[in-house]
C-alpha cells in the first residue's frame, strides 16, 4: 500500500475509471470535487461507493459490488438497460486527494450484469481470479467451438464485414440496403450499429435471408431508416459448412461424428 494510506490523518478519495466496450471511458469518484489523475479526469459522484475492499491472495476469485444511485449524466437507466456497462473494464484507486499525484490501485476487473431497482444500480466487478472458476476442459460437442476468425478457427475475415443502411425495421427485424453473401450468410454473425441512438451497441444475428436480418433480440433504442450499421458474416458452426463453405475442416473444433449418449437407449437395426 502507498505510505500516504497508512498515515495518521489521511486525505484519500476512492476512485474508480470504467471503459465500456464501445470504447467510452469514464472517470468517478467519491470526493466531493472532481480529480485529475494521470491526465484523466474522475468526476465527483458521491452517490457511487464500492463495498468493502480486501487486500488478499491475488489467485482468489476476488469479487467487489458497485452501487449508486442514477443521478450522473453519464449513467443513464437507457444505458444500463441497453448492456453497454457488461463486461466494462474497471479500476479502483485511492487517491490523496490534496495531491492525487499519490495513488495506489486497489483492484481491477470487469463488471458482470447490471441490475436496476427503484432508480439505483450495482454491478458486480470480476477481479482476475475469478477466471480460475472457469471450466479447465472443454466438453465435447458436435458443433464448433470456435468463433468464426478467432485465433482457432483461422478463417481470414477480410471482406466478410461490410456496412450497410437500414431502409426499414420492426422489432428484430432489419432490412438493409444490401443482401447477404449467401444463404443465411449473416446467420449467427452479428450487427454493430454505427451511429443512431444504439451506437456502438452489437447485437447477434440468427438468421439472414436475402436483405433481411433477424437479431437475436430487438435493439434497446429506437431505429431510423438511414442509419448505418457494420454486418459480420456468420456461421451455423456445423461440420458441412466448416468444409463446404469455407474450406476449413483441419480447424474445426467440434466432434461431429463422436457417438452421442442417445446412442445407449437405440434399439438393434436403427
Amino acid at each position: 500500500m502507498s505510505g500516504f494510506l497508512d498515515a495518521p490523518l489521511t486525505s484519500f478519495a476512492l476512485c474508480w475509471r470504467v471503459e465500456r466496450r464501445d470504447g467510452v471511458a469514464l472517470g468517478f469518484t467519491a470526493h466531493d470535487r472532481d480529480l485529475l489523475i494521470d491526465g484523466f479526469r474522475y468526476r465527483a459522484s458521491p452517490g457511487i461507493a464500492p463495498s468493502a475492499i480486501e487486500d488478499g491472495d491475488p489467485l482468489d476469485a476476488d469479487t467487489l459490488e458497485i452501487a449508486g444511485a442514477l443521478t450522473a449524466d453519464a449513467i443513464s437507466e437507457g444505458d444500463l438497460r441497453a448492456g453497454r456497462w457488461n463486461g466494462a473494464a474497471v479500476r479502483v484507486l485511492a487517491a490523496d486527494w490534496s495531491d492525487p499525484r499519490r495513488n495506489v490501485r486497489l483492484v481491477a476487473g470487469e463488471l458482470g450484469a447490471v441490475s436496476l431497482e427503484r432508480g439505483r444500480f450495482s454491478a458486480e466487478l470480476r477481479g482476475p481470479g475469478a477466471l480460475l472458476d472457469r471450466p479447465v476442459v472443454e466438453e465435447t460437442t458436435p458443433l464448433c467451438r470456435a468463433e468464426l476468425g478467432d485465433r482457432r478457427c483461422r478463417v481470414d475475415m477480410a471482406g466478410r464485414a461490410e456496412v450497410a443502411r437500414i431502409l426499414a425495421a420492426e422489432d428484430a427485424l432489419l432490412t438493409l440496403d444490401r443482401s447477404e453473401p449467401g444463404p443465411n450468410g449473416w446467420g449467427g454473425g452479428s450487427v454493430r450499429w454505427l451511429d443512431g441512438a444504439n451506437g456502438g451497441l452489437s447485437a447477434s444475428v440468427l438468421t439472414s435471408s436475402g436483405a433481411s436480418v433477424t437479431l437475436s433480440e430487438p435493439p434497446p433504442f429506437l431505429v431510423a431508416a438511414g442509419e448505418r450499421v457494420e454486418v459480420r458474416e456468420g456461421c451455423d458452426k456445423r461440420f458441412e459448412t466448416c468444409r463446404a463453405r469455407f474450406s476449413n475442416a483441419a480447424n474445426f473444433r467440434g466432434e461431429p461424428h463422436l457417438p452421442g449418449i442417445d446412442l445407449l437407449t437405440r434399439y438393434p437395426g436403427e
